[in-house]
């Protein structure tokens, strides 16, 4: 166990936001959301993105919505051997050993037609029966087991109940304190008050790092309310990025538009309600409004636990 008292994890192959220092400039922090190699350092504090059509189209239409304060500016898309990248701000640029968490959000992180693709049932996967085991041995089925094998749809709904995203709307994806190990056994951190510790570890109990990250969530979810991109889109397997380094600085970003479509012609979304085939909700107001009762439970802990937080011995 680390200094901080979160477990760490040294596996790098599934989505999380991961950070590391140039090589060339000791200053400039790369940030990394998704599989490794999805991302190449850029010049003038901007990092270089992999190419897809449904995010860039995303990045474009947030450039002149209400929401663009709290999205990546986008700069567009270049190519670079031979590969096209969509080019955006490097969100770490001038921040002193900043501490990062992924929170991915939404009741539902999977596209509706990955599981209501009709009559054709997906086939089922080793891989996914063996990450599921992995977590939990007892809950493949016993069909499951005799196969050595689960369904994505199965699997995806799965990861989703034995987390936070069912109950609670949101989910911590990954965690790293001070520049540190990056941290991703989050599973099966379900309740609040086992993610309130998790805050509290990852801010070091800094009553004003809570206090800011409540008013830009504030703010997020004023500017929700007035969005034209976001009455008009369902936001799928999308994060909110949270930021804040020794000095204070503090900030919560929208980031991973590679599953965010919009949402059929003249339906306008409520995203706070639970999904139901067909209806294309994602409950990612749920996951803010439990995220905010969250950081207020932690406030609330840290006021009235003024030293930092210790890890377990």
């Amino acid at each position: 166990m680390n200094h901080e008292g979160l477990p760490v994890t040294k596996s790098w192959k599934t989505f999380f936001t991961m950070v590391h220092w140039s090589l060339r400039r000791r200053s400039s922090w790369v940030q990394l959301a998704g599989h490794e190699g999805n991302f190449k350092p850029s010049e003038g504090g901007q990092i270089l993105k992999k190419f897809s059509a449904v995010e860039e189209a995303c990045l474009a239409k947030l450039m002149t919505d209400v929401l663009r304060p709290f999205v990546p500016a986008y700069h567009g898309v270049v190519e670079l051997g031979g590969e096209r990248y969509i080019q955006m701000d490097d969100l770490l640029r001038g921040l002193q050993n900043p501490s990062i968490m992924d929170c991915k959000m939404g009741t539902r992180t999977y596209l509706e037609d990955e599981v209501c693709k009709g009559p054709q049932r997906p086939a089922p996967r080793r891989d996914l029966y063996q990450k599921m085991v992995k977590v939990d041995p007892w809950a493949p089925t016993a069909e499951e087991h005799g196969q050595g094998a689960v369904t994505k749809p199965r699997y995806m709904q799965w990861r989703e109940n034995i987390s936070s995203s069912a109950s609670l709307g949101f989910r911590i994806e990954g965690v790293t304190i001070e520049g540190g190990a990056v941290q991703r056994e989050f599973k099966q951190t379900r309740s609040q008050d086992q993610i309130v510790e998790v805050f509290l570890q990852f801010v070091k109990n800094r009553v004003d790092v809570l206090k800011t990250y409540l008013t830009r969530l504030e703010n997020l979810r004023q500017a929700l309310a007035e969005s034209i991109f976001f009455k008009r889109h369902e936001v799928i397997g999308s994060s909110l990025l949270f930021l804040h380094d020794q000095k204070g600085h503090t900030s919560i970003w929208m980031i991973d538009f590679g599953k965010t479509l919009p949402a059929p012609a003249n339906s306008h979304l409520r995203h706070n309600v639970a999904w139901t085939p067909g209806s294309h909700e994602d409950g990612f107001l749920i996951g803010l409004q439990h995220l905010a009762s969250t950081i207020r439970a932690s406030l609330d802990r840290a006021e009235q636990r003024p030293e930092p937080v210790p890890g377990p011995s």
